[in-house]
């Protein structure tokens, strides 16, 4: 008898039925959104849930300490529209965010070139310009208060004997502010502007170089142009903490001196708890602040993408 006659017959492969196919699908999906449903949550109760909320107080009649009290759209967009430091806070928050977004990134850009380089103090440099993003804003921001006190603070005498203050004056305030703010997050912008530049080829600078190109063309030519997606994070980063900022001001300035250094967010706090205590109206401050986050990512996002088509 041959080998062939011996071995066993083979029998067919077996598909599996389409029943099966269908319950093994079925499981699978169950698999994904029990996988999904912490994140799910997440989002339906931190986000959803507070955002239906606020959008019903931004239609009502909705006192701080009475309750709802009923509909009453549009009379609360007009009164937070009408506000009488409505526009002085918007104007302010806008000065404030073009001034930090344009140091934090700048900054922020040379910190990270400068400790690319391989050099014996390069992890030195990069802990020091690190150690401050690790404190938090509020605590940052007392520590700066006390630094900056007529009476208690390192230069009391000298604020004394010279006559000025840090908080005393609107623009004093201002910058006062800005310095403690490019102190706080400049390592945390060095972070993700030295990632961008790790991400760049070795090669391309390579092929610079042979092709003669100086310093200063590889910089414009090559580095800038490869960063737009590093520079299109940091730019929505910066610009919407900056547009959200409260902390800060709230614990150096309370707004002041003359409500020069009220943001749009202090005055939504104000109208909610502070003298009109209406839910209401800071609840159509809030979106309306929301909607103007919207819009401006949205631009400033097909604003990069245009370029990189460009």
């Amino acid at each position: 008898m041959t080998a062939e006659t011996l071995s066993p017959p083979t029998s067919p492969p077996t598909t599996p039925s389409p029943r099966r196919r269908t319950s093994r699908a079925r499981r699978d999906a169950l698999r994904g959104w029990l996988y999904a449903s912490p994140t799910a949550l997440f989002v339906v109760f931190v986000f959803l849930v507070p955002l239906a909320l606020v959008l019903q107080m931004s239609a009502s009649d909705w006192p701080l300490l009475s309750g709802n009290q009923g509909w009453n759209l549009p009379e609360n967009y007009v009164d937070a529209v009408q506000h009488r430091l409505f526009w002085d806070a918007t104007w302010f928050t806008l000065k404030y965010t073009v001034i930090t977004t344009i140091l934090l990134i700048g900054l922020g850009l040379g910190l990270a070139l400068l400790v690319q380089e391989s050099t014996r103090w390069k992890s030195i440099l990069r802990t020091s310009f690190l150690v401050p993003s690790a404190l938090g804003l509020a605590s940052a921001s007392l520590l700066f208060y006390v630094l900056y006190s007529p009476y208690a603070g390192p230069f009391a005498n000298l604020m004394q004997s010279w006559g000025f203050t840090f908080l005393g004056t609107p623009e004093g305030a201002l910058w006062s502010t800005v310095f403690l703010i490019v102190w706080r997050y400049a390592g945390f912008y060095m972070l993700l502007m030295l990632v961008g530049l790790q991400a760049i080829p070795d090669d391309v600078y390579e092929a610079a170089r042979i092709d003669g190109a100086s310093t200063w063309q590889t910089f414009r030519r090559i580095t800038l142009p490869l960063l737009r997606p590093t520079f299109a994070l940091t730019i929505v980063l910066c610009v919407t903490g900056s547009l959200l900022a409260f902390e800060q001001f709230y614990i150096l300035t309370k707004g002041g001196p003359d409500n020069s250094t009220m943001t749009i967010v202090q005055l939504i706090y104000n109208v909610a708890f502070q003298g009109q205590n209406n839910l209401g109206i800071a609840a159509a401050l809030s979106v309306i602040v929301l909607l103007a986050l919207i819009l401006i990512n949205i631009a400033q996002l097909r604003a990069f993408r245009r370029t990189d088509e460009d």
